[in-house]
């Protein structure tokens, strides 16, 4: 079958569950995994064709995407931050939210990386995503990732590997500290913070597939994550320290009154690309 035949099919056939456009940029980002051929590559040869092993190899793809189960599970890998990362149904699937994140802390930093070196801690790594894409892109500093899942924490070990990063791999519940023994300039974490009442509103293929260890927490104490993290970061962080969250965009405001009320300093809400409250930042002061 030529393949500009087979992508009419295969956009026609998701269209029930995504639109076209979407749809399309499944077909093309398959195209470049598994043949190494781009959209112009296809507009330019008509006439390429898939061989009736590649079709089946094609079809079975196209059967899971149908079940909804994340393309970038079935390609086993995704870009964050200009970066390849490894992921699996053991870590979230990295989002562009979080790439924002990134960049502001390194923005941040940049400048004072001249000066002196940075420790930085990843509460909740996941795949890694954040350490590593800050490990990459601020000279120097001395991350560390602490993660409750031992197959997440393996998950991340791989990606930095892959990426040419040094990382040091911490695995325990942050809930079950009180303090890290160790002091750090920046502390960031993307905690899990969508609430049940919330559910209704994720897609199936983020319900279905993508570990609720790491999304969900109870509706009566939605904060919980922040309030231990910003505890040990009173604690673990330098004079002046920062702290970075990524944070529910419905609770934005309840997350600036905690941190007020835990006396952060020059506390920031910043949106996303979205218009959503996103993430937010303080520094915490020794002395307050």
């Amino acid at each position: 079958m030529k393949i500009k035949q087979y992508r009419t099919q295969f956009i026609q056939e998701l269209s029930p569950l995504y639109d076209a456009y979407e749809a399309e940029s499944f077909f093309y980002l398959i195209l470049e995994e598994k043949h190494n051929l781009r959209q112009i590559d296809v507009a330019l040869n008509h006439e390429l064709i898939f061989s009736e092993s590649e079709i089946w190899v094609w079809n079975s793809l196209l059967a899971e995407l149908k079940k909804e189960v994340p393309i970038q599970y079935l390609m086993g890998k995704t870009n964050f931050y200009g970066l390849d990362f490894e992921v699996n149904e053991d870590v979230l699937i990295p989002r562009p939210e979080t790439e924002e994140l990134v960049e502001w802390i390194i923005n941040e930093n940049l400048k004072a990386q001249k000066f002196k070196k940075l420790k930085i801690l990843d509460i909740g790594t996941g795949s890694g995503c954040i350490a590593i894409s800050l490990a990459k892109n601020i000279p120097n500093a001395r991350v560390f990732a602490l993660d409750v899942s031992k197959e997440a924490l393996k998950t991340a070990k791989k990606n930095s590997e892959n990426n040419k990063v040094d990382v040091t791999f911490i695995h325990q519940s942050i809930l079950e500290i009180d303090d890290l023994k160790n002091d750090f300039d920046i502390i960031v974490s993307n905690p899990p913070y969508v609430r049940n009442l919330e559910k209704k509103e994720i897609k199936n293929n983020v319900l279905n597939y993508e570990p609720h260890l790491a999304l969900f927490v109870e509706d009566t104490d939605a904060l919980i994550f922040y309030r231990k993290i910003a505890e040990i970061a009173q604690k673990n962080l330098t004079e002046n320290g920062q702290l970075f969250f990524e944070i529910n965009q419905y609770l934005g405001e309840d997350m600036k009154a905690l941190l007020e009320e835990m006396n952060f300093k020059n506390i920031e809400l910043k949106k996303d690309i979205y218009g959503n409250d996103r993430m937010i930042f303080c520094n915490v002061s020794k002395t307050s």
